[in-house]
């Protein structure tokens, strides 16, 4: 397996991990009734932490289908490189320190390691043209 794919595994891996958390603490929030309810009353909003988890899940959930298409298609013509290898990595790898950072609330640091998982997106679609 390339390490772009596996990159690729073990962002699937990291996307659950972000699902899995934010259930928890929303479930923490909103009580065990509320996720097991049918929620069609007004969701209550979620703080702190629990909030930035969920923006966190679904940041992910954005910029996902971006990475998994850039990797499939880099595999399929094949344009392994180093370029390649970097991209996914550098998306993984930041992901999976932007949970953490995002969760502890830290501003700029969380932006920027967003901007370096978006370079990794942008270094594998390069690598395709």
């Amino acid at each position: 397996m390339s390490i772009e794919l596996r990159m690729l595994a073990w962002s699937v891996v990291l996307g659950l991990v972000q699902i899995a958390l934010a259930a928890i603490f929303s479930v923490s929030q909103r009580g065990l009734g509320w996720a097991a309810g049918a929620r069609d009353g007004v969701t209550p909003a979620l703080t702190g932490v629990a909030a930035r988890l969920d923006r966190a899940r679904a940041n992910f959930l954005e910029t996902f289908p971006f990475f998994i298409a850039v990797v499939l298609v880099a595999c399929l013509l094949p344009r392994h490189s180093g370029m390649t290898v970097l991209g996914a990595q550098l998306y993984f790898w930041a992901r999976l320190v932007y949970v953490p950072v995002y969760a502890a609330g830290i501003p700029y640091l969380r932006t920027l390691i967003w901007a370096a998982s978006i370079v990794g997106i942008v270094l594998l679609l390069t690598a395709l043209f």
